[in-house]
């Protein structure tokens, strides 16, 4: 049974990752499979991989209205697990080891941010720029190094959705 996800504890129940693994093999079926999502939320509401694995479904669904909700239960769980408060906007660099190589840093702050550039990603393609904007902005200020690629998006959004070009 998979027991971990980078690090993190899952604690995830065995019929709610059968669920999972479910879903992922009836991919080709997206009814039978939201419905293999749904039911691994009901059985685990609040383990992380059950999360996860519903932002993913609807993620690459291209159902992002149904994604995002799943992405901030993401961000909530890594703030709680940090004992950061509930407003990812408050969290300063200093709460928690925001800052160390890719290998180096921890599971909990690398999930927060990475939770933050998924809600930001959505964001962005559901044309609410502002908000993306924020929420990269805040990885930005924790990443100062920009190990996990915050920068980068968050530049993109501002040339709105343009990618850089690489010079020659």
């Amino acid at each position: 049974m998979l027991d971990q996800l980078d690090g993190l504890p899952l604690d995830l129940p065995e019929a709610a990752q059968a669920a999972l693994k479910a879903a992922g093999a009836q991919w080709h079926d997206e009814a039978t499979a939201e419905a293999k999502v749904r039911e691994a939320l009901a059985l685990a509401p609040d383990a992380l991989a059950a999360r996860i694995g519903a932002y993913k479904f609807y993620f690459y669904r291209h159902r992002l209205d149904e994604a995002l909700p799943h992405a901030r239960s993401c961000v909530a769980f890594a703030l709680d697990a940090l004992g950061l408060g509930e407003d990812w906007r408050a969290v300063k660099p200093h709460d928690a080891a925001f800052v160390g190589t890719a290998v180096t840093l921890g599971p909990l702050p690398k999930l927060l941010m990475q939770t933050l550039i998924a809600t930001g990603y959505v964001l962005a393609r559901l044309g609410r720029i502002a908000e993306s904007e924020e929420a990269l902005s805040k990885v930005v200020e924790l990443d100062p190094t920009d190990r996990l690629g915050a920068a980068r998006l968050l530049a993109t959004v501002r040339r709105g959705g343009i990618e850089e070009e690489d010079p020659e």
